[in-house]
């Protein structure tokens, strides 16, 4: 079953707090400055998993760029455990639909590599890859080199090496976009089994309603750009979660409704789209 989020919790590890992104306008010919996100407020339990759905272009790899430090914004807060995030570190680690994987090195060292850039002992390297890589189900892939990987096992590295920079927060930008759909739901699979695993907080950006409510413990839906919250599910059903279950096809459905509502918005009102926030 699945509730409408209506109190914050004191375990928050992820605090973001009236969030505005605004893309300034350039030349004689732009028609205005583009607000990309809009008065965006909500927090993240520390190991919670939650997902974001909303239109295409709505703001919301924005937004998980700007959490993770790689972008600006113009007014508003983002504090992890009660500190203003700086640039990105290793307590915000971000997955990228391309996998941004090293090809000239083997899974093992790609996994390392952070490591290593963080002064840790080859030896100790060595541990956390070996672990992190068992994890991921690529211990007998871990000498290989990315280009001889298929599109799920370069993703799998990619998890792994994250996971092994021990993130308080592990950021996911559409992950698994590019995959085929019989992988993509492999994928799916072995991350809530990941999750479980690990207890990381994860915030996983996708544009499949079917994904985000099969993974999440709790979906936040965007209006069209400007990124508002629309509003907040939380998603109480045991995992692993089967595709075909009725209770989760309601709210599949429930969500579908709010997606196809601010799209209708869009059309009416394409200058001031308006979204209900839900905190």
């Amino acid at each position: 079953m699945a509730y409408i989020l209506s109190e914050k919790n004191s375990d928050n590890i992820l605090e973001v707090d009236k969030l505005r992104k605004v893309h300034p306008s350039h030349g004689a010919s732009a028609s205005g400055d583009l607000t990309v996100i809009d008065d965006v407020s909500f927090s993240v339990r520390d190991g919670e998993f939650v997902t974001i759905i909303g239109p295409s272009g709505c703001g919301k790899s924005t937004l998980l760029n700007i959490i993770a430090g790689l972008e600006s914004y113009d007014s508003g807060d983002i504090i992890v455990k009660g500190h203003r995030i700086g640039k990105v570190g290793p307590d915000i680690v971000i997955i990228f639909q391309e996998e941004s994987l090293f090809p000239w090195l083997t899974v093992e060292e790609n996994v390392e590599f952070g490591l290593k850039q963080k002064g840790i002992s080859k030896e100790e390297r060595k541990r956390i890859a070996s672990e992190y890589i068992e994890l991921v189900e690529l211990t007998a892939f871990a000498k290989s080199r990315v280009h001889q990987l298929s599109g799920g096992m370069k993703q799998r590295a990619a998890i792994a090496r994250g996971l092994a920079l021990n993130p308080r927060i592990l950021l996911m930008d559409e992950p698994f976009g590019a995959l085929d759909a019989r992988t993509r739901q492999i994928l799916q699979n072995e991350l809530q089994q990941i999750h479980q695993k690990t207890k990381k907080t994860i915030l996983f950006v996708t544009h499949d309603v079917r994904e985000a409510v099969s993974l999440g413990d709790r979906v936040i839906v965007f209006t069209p750009r400007p990124a508002r919250i629309k509003q907040q599910y939380v998603v109480e059903l045991p995992r692993p979660r089967d595709s075909e279950d009725p209770a989760l096809i309601g709210i599949i459905n429930a969500i579908m409704r709010e997606i196809k509502e601010g799209e209708k918005t869009l059309e009416t009102e394409p200058r001031n789209p308006v979204g209900i926030t839900v905190q």
